[in-house]
C-alpha cells in the first residue's frame, strides 16, 4: 500500500523504518531520503511505525503535527 502519494513511500519502506529505530513519520521519511509534502499521510505513517514496534496507536490521543515554512 503507498502510505506517502508525494514522495511515493509504501507501507512496508516505513515498517522497516519502523524496525531500524524510526519513531516517527519524520525519522522515518529522512532515512528514505524524503520529507513530508502535504503531510496528509503523517497519521497513517506513525500508526503503522506504533504498530511495528508494538506500541499502543497514537492516533486517538494525539496528533503527528508539522508546521511548514511560510511562503515569501
Amino acid at each position: 500500500m503507498i502510505v506517502c502519494v508525494c514522495n511515493a513511500i509504501r507501507e512496508d519502506e516505513v515498517r522497516a523504518e519502523a524496525r531500524k529505530g524510526a519513531t516517527c513519520p519524520l525519522e522515518a521519511y529522512k532515512a528514505l531520503g524524503f520529507e513530508p509534502q502535504c503531510g496528509c499521510c503523517l497519521n497513517c505513517a506513525q500508526d503503522i511505525i506504533d504498530e511495528e514496534r508494538g506500541v499502543a496507536s497514537r492516533s486517538k490521543s494525539s496528533r503527528v503535527v508539522i508546521e511548514f515554512p511560510r511562503a515569501a
